[in-house]
């Protein structure tokens, strides 16, 4: 086993136990109740996550929450895209898109994520041409 990905040209060290610091930018999220929603607090947190140690940030715009309501694409890619695309810019952790829909995922590993964190397991439609395309490290959920 490798002793490190490459998350498009930021490396995520595999010899310890990574941090994923969670950045949900939705109203409804389980973990957070929508305190990240705003652009400025979302990326205000990113930055304390890192500065505390995340070793990488896991941006998501669509609630995975049970009986969470389905975000239509282009609103889960206004969540997202000008966050990973600042991001991008500013931390060195490697950014990583939880996501099911396919062009959200295109956009984003545009936008500078390098990883995808998809908990559908890449079974939405269009999602694994999209994965398979990106060449990018996946995250997938196990279901039974």
């Amino acid at each position: 086993m490798p002793h490190r990905i490459d998350c498009a040209g930021r490396s995520l060290d595999l010899r310890r136990p990574c941090v994923m610091g969670i950045l949900n930018v939705t109203p409804d999220s389980f973990s957070d109740g929508g305190d990240f929603l705003g652009y400025e607090d979302a990326l205000q947190h990113a930055r304390q996550m890192v500065a505390e140690g995340a070793d990488m940030i896991d941006v998501g715009g669509e609630s995975t929450r049970p009986g969470a309501a389905v975000v239509p694409e282009q609103q889960e890619l206004d969540r997202v895209i000008p966050l990973i695309e600042a991001l991008s810019a500013e931390v060195a952790v490697p950014i990583s898109i939880d996501t099911t829909k396919a062009q959200v995922m295109r956009e984003a590993v545009s936008a500078g994520a390098g990883l995808i964190n998809d908990v559908n397991a890449l079974r939405s439609e269009g999602a694994l041409s999209a994965a398979a395309d990106l060449a990018v490290p996946i995250c997938l959920m196990h279901r039974q």
